[in-house]
């Protein structure tokens, strides 16, 4: 078996020992050739290259956003025959689609898990959802692995990216400040968005809609956040959107959140778990982050779920 491994060597918990370790055990199993990324995008055109010379795994060590772009890269034409395995060790502070698929979130157990995978032939197909977004002078088509959204979770990934260009850290006391400030941003200017789905009538005036492909919907720490608790790899993509942003509807579901294992109901929310594609437009330009990356602004934007879009080892 051929393999490529790329690693993001600025990821949170990635280390050169660790790569190394990685590195020697799999080389043990598989003919292994390492890439180490240095700008942005580095990672999907490797990944996109490992298709061309017809690698037969690939392997992603580093974060979320590593993993997404591993999985633009090898899909960059799409789904199908000749498509590499991925392989996932995490890397990262939240390694969402690491835990979504039940793989452990440590590196050394990590990789423990893939070479096990390897050795046994064992994985599995996963959906994925794409992202096609158009206006703001700008257009998209990205896949996503776990989840996506417009409105104010896009707003808090641009607060903090715009944080981290700036030397700090992206910790959960980060993120909290900057949801904070978003939260305020949006009482004062709300987004209008417009959400379809089929075979129900447009929902208009809604305030913030989340997709996720998998559950959980992201993690705080150790502790998962669940959106969508139905919505899995098997199936279609599920819906979490509001169409208030009052203090009592933020402090319900935020407490629902952080103190129950999920499914959150309420007079205020849209919530669906098993769609084929979510369409949504607004009148102003909104942010767009997919997998915990802002991608940029748009007016118009549609999620399509993929089934079985990618074999995963596990």
């Amino acid at each position: 078996m051929r393999a490529l491994l790329v690693v993001n060597p600025q990821a949170t918990a990635t280390t050169p020992a660790g790569r190394d370790v990685l590195a020697h055990a799999l080389a043990s199993d598989v003919k292994l050739d390492i890439v180490e990324t240095n700008y942005r995008g580095h990672a999907a055109d490797a990944a996109a290259q490992a298709v061309v010379d017809a690698y037969d795994l690939v392997v992603a060590h580093g974060g979320d956003g590593t993993v997404n772009e591993v999985v633009n890269g090898v899909l960059r034409n799409g789904s199908g025959p000749g498509v590499p395995m991925l392989g996932v060790v995490p890397g990262g502070s939240a390694n969402v689609f690491a835990g979504a698929l039940g793989l452990p979130r440590d590196p050394v157990e990590a990789t423990y898990r893939l070479l096990q995978a390897i050795e046994h032939g064992t994985s599995r197909k996963v959906g994925l959802g794409r992202v096609s977004s158009a206006g703001a002078g700008s257009s998209y088509d990205r896949w996503f692995t776990f989840n996506a959204g417009v409105g104010w979770d896009a707003d808090v990934v641009a607060g903090v990216e715009e944080q981290r260009a700036k030397g700090r850290e992206a910790s959960p006391a980060l993120y909290v400040r900057t949801a904070f400030a978003s939260y305020v941003t949006q009482r004062r200017h709300p987004s209008r968005l417009t959400v379809r789905i089929p075979d129900e009538e447009p929902f208009e005036d809604v305030r913030l809609a989340f997709v996720s492909n998998t559950d959980p919907w992201t993690y705080l720490k150790d502790k998962a956040i669940r959106l969508n608790p139905s919505t899995s790899f098997d199936g279609d993509l599920g819906l979490f959107a509001l169409r208030a942003l009052g203090l009592p509807t933020i402090t319900r579901y935020v407490t629902h959140l952080l103190a129950t294992d999920g499914n959150p109901k309420g007079a205020n929310l849209l919530r669906r778990d098993d769609v084929e594609f979510v369409r949504v437009t607004s009148p102003e330009p909104v942010n767009l982050q997919v997998d915990g990356d802002l991608l940029g602004v748009c007016t118009e934007v549609e999620f399509t779920s993929v089934r079985q879009a990618l074999t995963v080892a596990v």
